[in-house]
C-alpha cells in the first residue's frame, strides 16, 4: 500500500518502566525503522515527556516530530495530537515505542491487507499496529478523550484482524 502516513505514540512518562519510552535502549529509532521498512511512505513521531532529550534521538531519520503538550492526559491525548498533524487524504498505521519485538513484517503484514480499519492480532488477542483508512481519520479524532484510544471507535466499526502471533508476541514491555 501506497501513501500510508506511520505514526509512532512515543509521549508517555513510562512510569512503571522508571523512565520515558522513548528513551529506552533504541526503542524510538527501530520503531521508526520498522514503520519505514515496513512500508509506511511518512512517518510521524508523537512524543511529550521528555520531548527535547527524545527528539535528538531522532536526528538524521525522515520523521516528522509532533509534541503533545497535553501528553500527561494519556493516549487519546497523544493520538489526537499526531492524527492532527498528518495531512488529510492519507491512510494511517499507529503503533506504539514500547513494542520491541514487533517488526517490519507485521506492518507490511497489516498495510497489505488495504483495509479501511485493520490491526494486528497476537495469538487472537488485538494489539498494535492498527490501520486506519483516511476516512475514518477525522471521524475517529472526534472521539479521543484523556487516556481513552481508539479502543472504542475500533468496537463500533468492522475492523479486519490480522494474526501476526507468528511473526511476533506483540507484548508491550513496562517493566526493565
Amino acid at each position: 500500500m501506497t501513501g500510508t502516513t506511520g505514526l509512532l505514540l512515543a509521549a508517555g512518562a513510562g512510569r512503571r518502566m522508571g523512565t520515558p519510552k522513548a528513551l529506552v535502549d533504541d526503542w524510538l529509532r527501530r520503531s521508526v525503522q520498522v514503520l519505514i521498512e515496513g512500508g509506511c511512505d511518512r512517518v510521524y513521531v508523537v512524543l511529550g515527556a521528555a520531548a527535547g532529550e527524545a527528539r535528538t534521538l531522532l536526528e538524521g531519520l525522515p520523521v516528522e516530530v509532533v509534541v503533545a503538550e497535553d501528553w500527561a492526559d494519556g493516549m487519546g491525548a497523544s493520538l489526537r495530537a499526531g492524527l492532527s498533524q498528518v495531512p488529510l487524504g492519507r491512510d494511517v498505521l499507529i503503533t506504539l515505542v514500547d513494542l520491541p519485538d514487533v517488526g517490519a513484517d507485521v506492518v507490511a503484514r497489516v498495510l497489505a491487507t488495504g483495509a479501511a480499519l485493520a490491526r494486528a492480532a497476537y495469538d487472537g488477542r488485538p494489539g498494535h499496529p492498527v490501520l486506519i483508512g483516511s476516512d475514518h481519520v477525522g471521524p475517529l479524532v472526534t472521539t479521543l478523550r484523556g487516556d481513552e484510544g481508539g479502543r472504542a471507535y475500533l468496537g463500533a466499526h468492522d475492523v479486519t484482524i490480522v494474526e501476526c502471533g507468528d511473526l511476533a508476541t506483540g507484548a508491550d514491555v513496562d517493566r526493565r
